[in-house]
């Protein structure tokens, strides 16, 4: 665990706050040549990526708000630390998606091919996220006596995320970086496989992850809102997208019309 990696003058330099323009600017580079191999207007994807990266920051931080909100209440001076912090990763994805859709629109690029194009980098960027909250100490997980279990002895990250010190924890940071990964090699190596059509990569992504994230937050600690005392609000939001997920691949399956082979072409034209 490295919370800070030096100092400027005065300014502290986050590891986090690096890993996490890293994640932004991979997510970016992966869409946009994606995008190009796809025939789409490599402009236009890159102002989609740079709008949504911004709406991500916005949207995280809001969604903190929300689910933290009796803890900024009683001490309003605590929403200066939003400032250090990631937010909620649904809160980000969730306003970065729908401004996404609306730009799509607005400027007539295939909506589906243009979401399967960044998928994949989205999600090698929750991995290299994911690093930069176990280098701060965040997103820590539970107590365990398993073997893989990690320890932070960091002041810092107790200071800036509350993390326990001195106690073995899951490494949640590290099991959401391994989902991540095999979720991008099941994203390629789908594409590369069965029937394809447009918005399977992003749907599909869109069913893997939250299922993953839904696991993991069994073993997460921190604290992090619930819904209905029930779930955290990242479980229930999962709840949410799983069966829309499904529901969308089997309409879009159904709906996208594969092109002819050569033999049936051959076979109409004669």
């Amino acid at each position: 665990m490295f919370p800070k990696l030096f100092d400027l003058g005065p300014i502290g330099v986050y590891t986090y706050g690096v890993l996490l323009a890293a994640a932004y600017l991979v997510a970016l580079q992966v869409g946009m040549v994606r995008a190009r191999a796809r025939g789409l207007d490599a402009n236009r994807v890159m102002d989609i990526g740079i709008y949504c990266i911004i709406s991500a920051l916005v949207g995280a931080k809001l969604l903190l708000i929300i689910v933290d909100f009796d803890h900024f209440r009683e001490d309003p001076a605590h929403l200066l630390s939003i400032i250090r912090s990631g937010g909620v990763y649904y809160g980000g994805f969730v306003l970065a998606v729908v401004v996404a859709f609306w730009f799509i629109r607005r400027h007539g690029l295939p909506l589906w091919q243009t979401c399967d194009a960044f998928a994949p980098g989205i999600v090698l960027a929750q991995a290299v996220g994911r690093m930069g909250c176990l280098m701060a100490g965040c997103c820590y997980g539970r107590p365990t006596e398993l073997p893989w279990g990690i320890t932070f002895t960091n002041t810092l990250a107790a200071a800036n995320s509350g993390t326990p010190l001195g106690v073995a924890l899951h490494p949640t940071q590290l099991y959401e970086a391994g989902a991540a990964l095999v979720i991008l090699g099941i994203l390629l190596v789908g594409e590369r496989r069965g029937r394809a059509f447009p918005g399977r990569t992003f749907w599909s992504y869109l069913l893997l992850y939250p299922a993953a994230r839904f696991l993991i937050e069994f073993y997460r600690g921190d604290p992090r809102g619930t819904v209905l005392d029930f779930v955290s609000t990242s479980q229930f939001i999962s709840l949410l997208l799983i069966p829309t997920s499904i529901v969308m691949l089997i309409v879009l399956s159904r709906s996208h019309t594969p092109e002819p082979t050569r033999t049936t072409a051959r076979t109409r034209a004669a």
